[in-house]
């Protein structure tokens, strides 16, 4: 008969990705893990399977948390405001009481980058498409835009979601809000 596991599956991942955020994937040791998660090496090997596991895990939490801003953006009607807004909004969500973090899935990409694990790139990829994607649907609300535009601006505005992501972690605010309505001058 197998043991029931002692623990909240979804408190433990909470706190993997706070250590893999704090410290990034390459400097997250499964002892580390063990230690920040309150559970042994066994448990973790048997219902995540590898560090990869754990932090595939942490990604789809991830997308669960900023899912509360994504949303916003989803169901705005604002087009190009509805977008720049989910820049601001982000920089809040960025916050901790423990300063500035950035993005989970960009530090990530920043520090692993074209060499880093397939699956966990591909998830990383996948996670940049789906704003390019938001970013996309909002731009397309308004009807002047050709698709060809449409397209262009959605990359512009993906990569510098990526680039405000690292700058939130050391710019100060006016920095950074400097950046955003330049970004959205043109657009």
């Amino acid at each position: 008969m197998a043991r029931s596991k002692q623990y909240n599956e979804e408190e433990v991942i909470e706190k993997a990705m706070g250590l893999f955020w704090r410290n990034g994937y390459e400097n997250t040791s499964v002892r580390m893990l063990e230690k920040e998660m309150g559970i042994n090496q066994f448990s973790i090997y048997s219902s995540f399977g590898s560090k990869n596991g754990v932090f595939l895990e942490c990604i789809k939490s991830y997308k669960k948390k900023i899912h509360r801003i994504t949303e916003i953006l989803e169901k705005s009607n604002n087009g190009v405001a509805g977008i720049k807004q989910y820049f601001y909004d982000f920089l809040e969500f960025s916050k901790d009481d423990n300063g500035k973090k950035g993005c989970l899935v960009t530090n990530t990409v920043n520090e692993l980058g074209e060499h880093g694990d397939p699956i966990i790139m591909t998830e990383l990829k996948s996670f940049f498409n789906e704003i390019k994607t938001l970013f996309a649907n909002s731009l397309k609300q308004d009807k002047n835009k050709t698709q060809e535009t449409i397209e262009k601006q959605a990359n512009y505005l993906a990569t510098s979601m990526l680039g405000l992501s690292l700058a939130s972690k050391i710019l100060s605010g006016e920095q950074l809000e400097d950046f955003i309505e330049t970004a959205f001058i043109n657009l």
